[in-house]
Order: structure tokens, then sequence, then C-alpha cells
């Protein structure tokens, strides 16, 4: 598929049909994780691959899913065949950035001006829900209301975060959300040259 197709296509789905996704197809998927950026090529991003039912069940317990259902949406979180979760370690990154190629001239350690881990966690995020689009599938993502009940369940190193779920599955017809009804931004209103404004 085209890249711009990809993008065209990437959107938020919130129903699935029950059709399983074949493993070669999701490992690809949970793979494009690791074509995200890492800086200082630290490499501390962990993705687990959830397909199994009860499992599933007990995240779309986690992400409130009654509450979703309530709202009129279909039970998106557990019908979906698989959930990818990414996670994250601090730890690595500053662990990396004590090795003496990523000192300061005199052997101190930098300072964070951003916590680059969770962006390179929101980048390996993206990179799953395009190649979910790439290889004809659909994606949505949910924070849970409970990070550490969610690590817990898949059995993250203590560590590692998780910075929530994407559910994977072929599209089934879905109510769109309402934040769809709000106009998209004009590119001339977000892309500046040289200068704000």
């Amino acid at each position: 598929m085209d890249f711009a197709d990809v993008l065209s296509r990437r959107r938020m789905v919130r129903n699935y049909t029950e059709d399983a996704v074949p493993d070669d197809v999701l490992t690809r998927v949970a793979a494009a994780a690791l074509r995200a950026p890492s800086a200082g090529n630290s490499q501390a991003i962990g993705v687990v691959i959830v397909t199994d039912a009860g499992k599933r069940a007990e995240i779309a317990r986690l992400g409130n899913e009654p509450v979703y259902v309530d709202a009129g949406f279909d039970p998106w979180i557990s019908k979906a065949p698989a959930h990818i979760i990414i996670s994250v370690s601090e730890k690595v990154y500053r662990d990396r950035y004590s090795e003496p190629d990523k000192l300061g001239p005199n052997g101190e350690r930098i300072e964070w001006p951003v916590p680059y881990w969770w962006v390179d966690a929101g980048a390996a995020m993206m990179a799953v829900l395009l190649a979910a689009v790439d290889e004809g599938l659909a994606a949505g993502f949910l924070g849970v209301h409970s990070m550490p009940d969610l690590a817990r369940l898949v059995r993250l190193p203590g560590h590692f975060h998780p910075i929530g779920v994407i559910t994977i599955g072929y599209p089934a017809r879905d109510r769109r959300s309402t934040s769809l009804n709000r106009p998209k931004k004009a590119a001339a209103d977000v892309i500046h040259r040289d200068v704000w404004g």
C-alpha cells in the first residue's frame, strides 16, 4: 500500500469482526515498533501481543469497556481479536545515557529536556498503528485506568511501563466518535516557517 494511502486510512477503530488475525501478521505489525526512533539507540521498548480471550476481557475491564458500551459503542476492546501493548523503560534510557559515549565533556550526565522514552514509545505506537493499516487491518488505541494492573496482567518487568493498548483486528461497521465532528485544522494554522505565525 502506498504510504499516503496508509496515512489517509489510519483512524481509531472501535469495532472488529471476530476473525482471528494470523500470527505472522500480528508479529509483523508488532515488529513495526522496533523501527521507531530510539534515543541513543537505547532500545527500551517492549511489546506484548495478547490474543487470549480471558486476558483481553480483563484488559477490557481495565479499560472501562462498559462505559463505552453505555455510550452506544460496541464492546470493541474485548471483541478485538488481538491487543498489542507497548511499554517503555526509563531505566534503560538512563542506563544508556550513563555510558561513556553519552556523557558530557567532563563526564557529567545530560539533563533531559524532554522525557524521550515517552516520545519514543509514542513513535512506536504510531508505527504499529500504521503497520496494521498496511496489513489491511484496523486498530484503535486506549489508555487504561490502572497502568500498574495492566503491567501486572501481562507480567512486564518492574522497570517497564505500559503506555496503553492497541486493539487490532479486521474492521466492522462502527459508531464513529463524536470527536470526529470537530473540524480538522488547516495546514496553514499548524505548519509555520522559521517562526510561529
